[in-house]
């Protein structure tokens, strides 16, 4: 007996060492600054939106594979000088700070303006640019040159801006909220807006350029672009602030500046506020790459669709069924939450539900990655509906069958799994088949969760090439390429399975 003790003591001792060992990397990983974890991985992960992104970073004209930018220069500056390399991670504008705290990447740099309000939830390095906003109206208008002259006035900005907040608090404007910063501009142009106030960098890119477009008055609400970083990343931020004070007494960030045609005098003095006046590149002195250099981006882009929808789809499939068998043949309260679970997935919009997911979860502890959120929150949603379909094609089922089943003998399951689900199939097939077409469209939402599929790709493309049209109708060509297959295979099948009834 004390011998059986003495081993029970050795394999306790020897598992707890065990565990402890296991442990201890994780431990001394947990204790790492985000400075040691990147040098660690060799790549400083930033986080931007490359759509109408221009000129902080966008597709190069000639090269789409390529990014380029004012700002894409600089991250791979300050990269260097970490001695590591820098790594652009796609994530929508209004989305970068949440994901940012999440961890998506290690920080975010994509003319983001230092406001109070940010400065509560995030640190900013010391500012790299000092912008103003700028004011565009059309050509031919004579009598808007100032806040004033906007009384009553539609005026188009992007959300979360400095601009927006300067014609809100002026009150007595109608503000228009854009997604991106090409869309304003264009609807300036042809009058469904009358005016539009974004950064002076913004304004010269998309604005200046445009023959039916001008420059109405000074610029005006001096402000500061900054790098966001974590709260917890004080260690970073400190190290970046070195690396910016390195590049401007270097000069390094003026030559920058000046390739792009943003360097001025008031970014001599980044840490005082001076005001701009600056002169930018026209997006036409670039050669345009041809449309078949687009081609294969699209349709990288078309194969995440694909990804994204079969998984998406076979989890609808799966979790719907499951959801009918409850809701038509459970007890007790599991109807009830079958029954809950699809009302509440049908009557809450998709784009909250992946909202919840991706940026809601964290707060409590659960980070999931953007492939689990695509696949999780599109085949739960549609599982709703398809639970639905398949409820329609059951309730088709003569009862008489079932009570004629259960008379030979047969188990309740026995006689859903050879009699029921076979011919309901048959019945649902159509609804199903059309919403997996239309899982393919809706995969398109999943961008909102730094997910670049074929939709975000063509916003990327078309918004930096301004090839709307044309880009526009090769990724119509590709979503019909890749649903019309579905809809004759589903065809097909129904046609085979009429023809095995017929058979029987």
């Amino acid at each position: 007996m004390p011998y059986k003790k003495l081993n029970y003591l050795k394999i306790f001792i020897l598992v707890g060492l065990f565990v402890f060992l296991s442990m201890y990397p994780g431990l001394a990983q947990e204790n790492k600054t985000a400075l040691d974890k990147i040098k660690e991985r060799g790549t400083l992960i930033w986080g931007a939106d490359a759509e109408g992104g221009a000129p902080y970073i966008f597709p190069d004209p000639e090269n789409p594979e390529k990014y380029i930018g004012f700002e894409v220069d600089l991250a791979d500056a300050i990269a260097q000088k970490l001695g590591v390399k820098a790594v652009h991670k796609q994530n929508a504008w209004d989305g970068l700070v949440p994901a940012l705290e999440r961890g998506d990447f290690d920080i975010a740099m994509n003319g983001i303006e230092i406001t109070d309000d940010r400065k509560e939830t995030i640190l900013f390095s010391s500012p790299y640019y000092i912008y103003v906003e700028q004011l565009v109206v059309r050509k031919e208008e004579t009598k808007i040159q100032n806040l004033t002259d906007l009384k009553g006035k539609k005026v188009g900005t992007l959300s979360g801006t400095v601009a927006q907040d300067i014609l809100q608090n002026f009150g007595g404007i109608d503000v228009r909220i854009y997604p991106g910063q090409v869309q304003p501009y264009e609807d300036l142009a042809i009058g469904r807006i009358d005016a539009v106030l974004l950064d002076l960098p913004i304004a010269a890119y998309y604005g200046k350029p445009n023959p039916k477009l001008k420059y109405a008055g000074e610029p005006m609400g001096e402000g500061l672009y900054g790098i966001a970083i974590r709260k917890e990343d004080a260690e970073l931020k400190v190290k970046i602030d070195e690396i910016l004070a390195d590049l401007l007494r270097s000069g390094e960030l003026k030559k920058i500046y000046e390739k792009w045609d943003m360097w001025n005098e008031a970014q001599n003095q980044l840490y005082e506020k001076m005001q701009v006046e600056s002169g930018y590149s026209d997006l036409e002195k670039s050669q345009r790459a041809p449309i078949s250099s687009f081609i294969p981006l699209l349709l990288k882009g078309a194969g995440i669709t694909i990804i994204i929808s079969v998984v998406s789809m076979a989890l609808a499939v799966t979790l719907g069924l499951i959801l009918t068998l409850i809701r038509l043949y459970g007890q007790g309260p599991f109807t009830y939450l079958a029954t809950a679970y699809i009302e509440i997935y049908r009557g809450t919009p998709l784009l909250i539900q992946l909202y919840m997911l991706y940026y809601g979860l964290p707060n409590i502890g659960i980070s999931l990655s953007p492939w689990v959120v695509a696949f999780v929150g599109l085949g739960m949603n549609y599982a709703a509906y398809e639970a639905e379909i398949y409820r329609a094609g059951i309730s088709a089922i003569p009862k008489g069958q079932m009570e004629a089943a259960l008379s030979l003998g047969m188990s309740r399951s026995l006689a859903i799994r050879r009699i029921i689900l076979p011919q309901s199939l048959r019945i649902s097939l159509p609804g199903i088949t059309n919403d997996f077409i239309a899982l393919f469209k809706d995969s398109s939402l999943v961008s909102i969760i730094a997910m670049v599929e074929l939709t975000k790709t063509y916003n990327i493309l078309a918004a930096s090439s301004l090839r709307y049209f044309e880009l526009g109708l090769i990724t119509a060509i590709i979503y019909l390429g890749m649903s019309y297959p579905l809809s004759l295979l589903a065809r097909r099948l129904e046609d085979k399975l009429k023809r095995k009834k017929g058979g029987i």
